[in-house]
């Protein structure tokens, strides 16, 4: 399956009030080769491994495989990920058509909010909300599988 999203910086917590629900995440890395990266995640209650490919050009666009599993299997395969993992909570958001995902990340990465949008094709038009600041998609430092690796604090320009 092919993940088509863009990201963005957040410019205010104002998307806190406009949140239909938030979700605390936990998540690793088996593996951060930029062809296959191998993510485990704690969502909730709920465990996920996933599976993503390098993106495309633009940074929109590449393939992306997840499967539910247990949060048993989860926090074992988490024992075994590279060090680095990452802790943030998730507010999920209508706007327009489409519901952005707005990342508050904490530890090493405190001070990064970021937002996603996932799209049905890269050149898809959508309505952006007032908090959304300068566009990153395709900047790999703010990949989470980067993110885990060189954290927010160690490169963010005050």
């Amino acid at each position: 399956m092919i993940e088509i999203e863009r990201k963005f910086l957040v410019t205010s917590a104002i998307f806190k009030k406009e949140a239909i629900s938030k979700t605390r995440i936990v998540q690793g890395f088996l593996n951060t080769d930029p062809d296959r990266t191998v993510r485990i995640r704690l969502k909730g209650e709920e465990g996920f491994i996933t599976i993503k490919g390098r993106s495309n050009k633009t940074g929109i666009s590449r393939f992306e495989w997840e499967k539910e599993i247990s949060p048993e299997e989860a926090e074992a395969l988490l024992k075994l990920c590279e060090e680095g993992t990452l802790k943030k909570t998730r507010y999920e958001i209508p706007y327009g058509k489409h519901v952005f995902e707005v990342d508050e990340f904490y530890g090493p990465n405190t001070g990064l909010i970021v937002a996603e949008v996932e799209l049905d094709f890269e050149n898809e038009v959508f309505t952006k909300p007032k908090w959304l600041g300068r566009e990153v998609t395709g900047e790999t430092k703010y990949y989470n599988s980067q993110l885990s690796k060189m954290p927010f604090s160690e490169w963010r320009t005050t």
